[in-house]
């Protein structure tokens, strides 16, 4: 009997209460390589429109691909069922896993699909006609949101830039515990590996590969390569020991879900998108240390909001001027009955900074020193010598601004996890081919 090439997504089978779809997708591929599988990729951890409010944490989905006998499946697919009902909290009523299986090469339909993912909002329906139309073998708890997260994942089989991460798993039973990851291990360990990671610490050397909520995740490294976020993680040391480990090939850090530029009038909630336009109101800082302005194009006008954990980035946003031109890099926030449509920020792009002019009084023409003001409509005169102009005007003259062009972002602890981090701007792995390093998982 011929191989047949699988894939299956999965999505939405975790909850704040320490269940994880990463850690449940390492369970399957323990399962199913208790078969005689062939791998034909790492787990694809694939991060889906971050702006959705009803995402799982992270907004993260797995696609597991391989080629198997038929059989495999058919055998699997009751164990796959219960070992999801077995993993979820189904008291907790927001968790509705969703499982796709694919038994032939990915249609374009779901690609497309895929894309579309990214940066809208896409409806359970939508998903279901596509489950019907290819006759796709799924299963899904309650609402059947995961549904659109497991084809999701499916669909994107990262054919652009992508990047690895290496993520460490605890008991479960240790999951309300403190990880006590070792700060210093992880300093060295990015001081070792330069440019080949990214994202382990802050400016402040605040590590970042340590998750905060009670969840099955001990640490989880980044990078450009599978070998290189193995070779990390044997730097690092940990109070908890680690249980299981698994890579993944993902989408996180290559900013995929901001690839299309929006006009002000055509924004829907929860879009992602990149806005051109010119800065239209000063920005305001309010209680709470969020900051606001407004930006105009062509099309109508819209508010831009700056957050407090963006900390130094708030800086930039409260330094731009009216008629600067900039790209905002957002998240549509819809409209409420406290505020209009708004867009929260991700990143900006300034491309043009506006003149700052300042008045001053003119110099006096006898000892060069500045003048005052005589009067109004009297002109001015010097204080020192005693010289009068009653003609005399402002002089307008040019100020250096704070800020330059170029691309800003917030601090990596409040960059989402689809954000390409300034230390990758540079990098793209595009067109790079990858092969299996022989382990790539644990057990």
């Amino acid at each position: 009997m011929s191989n047949v090439e699988f894939h299956i997504g999965m999505d939405d089978i975790d909850d704040p209460g320490g269940r994880c779809t990463t850690h449940f997708a390492s369970l399957v591929v323990e399962l199913l390589s208790n078969h005689s599988v062939e791998w034909l990729d790492y787990p694809n951890l694939i991060r889906l429109n971050p702006g959705i409010p009803f995402r799982t944490r992270g907004n993260g989905a797995v696609a597991l691909r391989f080629k198997s006998e038929r059989d495999t499946i058919t055998e699997s697919f009751p164990l796959l069922e219960q070992m999801i009902r077995d993993y979820i909290d189904e008291t907790y009523p927001n968790t509705n896993p969703g499982l796709v299986i694919v038994d032939t090469k990915v249609p374009e339909d779901i690609r497309k699909f895929s894309q579309q993912a990214l940066w809208r909002t896409i409806p359970i329906q939508l998903a279901r006609r596509l489950i019907e139309r290819y006759n796709l073998k799924h299963r899904s708890l309650g609402n059947g949101r995961g549904l659109v997260g497991a084809l999701s994942a499916i669909g994107n089989s990262l054919n652009n830039d992508y990047t690895f991460e290496y993520l460490a798993y605890r008991k479960m039973e240790q999951s309300s515990q403190k990880r006590g990851v070792d700060v210093q291990s992880v300093i060295e360990m990015d001081q070792k590996m330069g440019n080949h990671v990214f994202s382990n610490l802050d400016d402040k050397n605040r590590i970042l590969i340590e998750p905060h909520g009670p969840d099955p995740v001990l640490y989880g490294i980044r990078g450009e390569s599978a070998s290189s976020v193995i070779k990390a993680a044997s730097h690092i040391k940990s109070v908890q020991s680690v249980d299981r480990w698994m890579v993944f090939r993902t989408n996180q850090a290559t900013g995929e879900h901001l690839k299309h530029y929006v006009l002000i009038r055509d924004l829907r909630p929860y879009m992602a998108a990149i806005v051109q336009g010119r800065v239209d109101s000063t920005p305001r800082i309010f209680e709470g240390g969020y900051v606001v302005f407004s930006i105009k194009d062509d099309t109508s006008r819209i508010d831009c909001v700056a957050y407090e954990p963006t900390r130094d980035f708030r800086d930039i946003i409260a330094n731009l001027q009216i008629g600067d031109g900039i790209s905002v890099h957002a998240s549509v926030r819809p409209k409420s009955r406290t505020h209009d449509i708004t867009l929260n920020l991700e990143g900006i792009e300034i491309h043009h900074l506006s003149l700052d002019t300042q008045s001053q009084n003119p110099l006096c023409p006898e000892c060069n020193k500045r003048m005052k003001s005589a009067g109004s409509g009297k002109g001015f005169k010097c204080a020192k010598c005693g010289y009068r102009d009653r003609e005399g005007v402002k002089i307008m003259k040019d100020v250096d601004r704070k800020i330059t062009t170029g691309l800003y972002l917030p601090p990596l602890n409040a960059q989402r996890h689809l954000t390409r981090p300034l230390s990758r701007l540079n990098m793209n792995n595009s067109g790079q081919s990858f092969e299996l390093v022989e382990n790539w998982r644990y057990p």
